[in-house]
């Protein structure tokens, strides 16, 4: 095992590599594709979700910013102040976040929103975080699953996703490189992290702690 304290160094020391990503992860919404290790995106009971990160989030108000790549929408909220998560800016969020097919809207779990922060502060980040995949409803879910089979022989969606309780998102910040914001993740140590190097993106989420790449 690697001590944390040795992943946490090795893991900011990537966040040197940042910079603007390729054309190709600018502001067009990539197609939600899933490479032959999606199954670690599974659901998991509440006592098998990860720790408690290494770094916790800077003191003061969180903020986050988000750009919605499928559906055009922005936000900028302080989603937690005085010591409490305020509601009103969490509903937001939550709305932003819905499946934008379905319409369907599902709370998103404060430790992500958390999580997200702390990235954010940890890298350096001015850019509003582009959500390519954040919440999916059961029949999103099983759509995707399904195109997912037809296209590769067998379905590389996980079938429990952490995407279907708002537990996980798929993202990146156009001013940190992709390897750079998966360092940062995986140095966090706050759940899961896939990478998708292809489809320009980091999945995050609160389960467990592993990592795997997609495409």
């Amino acid at each position: 095992m690697i001590p944390r304290r040795s992943l946490l160094t090795a893991g900011l020391a990537g966040l040197a590599t940042t910079g603007a990503v390729s054309a190709r992860a600018q502001d067009t919404a990539p197609a939600e594709s899933y490479g032959p290790r999606d199954d670690p995106e599974d659901a998991y009971p509440d006592f098998l979700l990860s720790p408690v990160p290494l770094t916790p989030p800077p003191a003061g108000p969180r903020h986050l910013k988000f750009r919605h790549l499928h559906t055009g929408e922005n936000l900028e909220v302080v989603y937690w102040e005085d010591g409490k998560y305020v509601w009103d800016a969490l509903g937001a969020i939550n709305k932003l976040l819905r499946d934008f097919r379905s319409t369907e809207v599902h709370p998103i779990d404060v430790r992500l929103l958390d999580i997200l922060f702390t990235l954010q502060s940890l890298t350096g980040s001015k850019e509003p975080y582009r959500i390519i995949s954040a919440f999916r409803s059961a029949q999103t879910n099983a759509m995707l699953s399904g195109q997912s089979a037809a296209a590769n022989g067998s379905s590389q969606v996980a079938k429990k996703s952490l995407h279907m309780e708002g537990k996980a998102m798929d993202v990146r910040l156009n001013d940190v490189s992709l390897t750079g914001f998966r360092d940062a993740a995986l140095a966090l140590q706050g759940g899961g992290v896939g990478y998708y190097p292809d489809s320009a993106f980091v999945h995050v989420d609160i389960g467990p702690v592993r990592t795997w790449q997609g495409t």
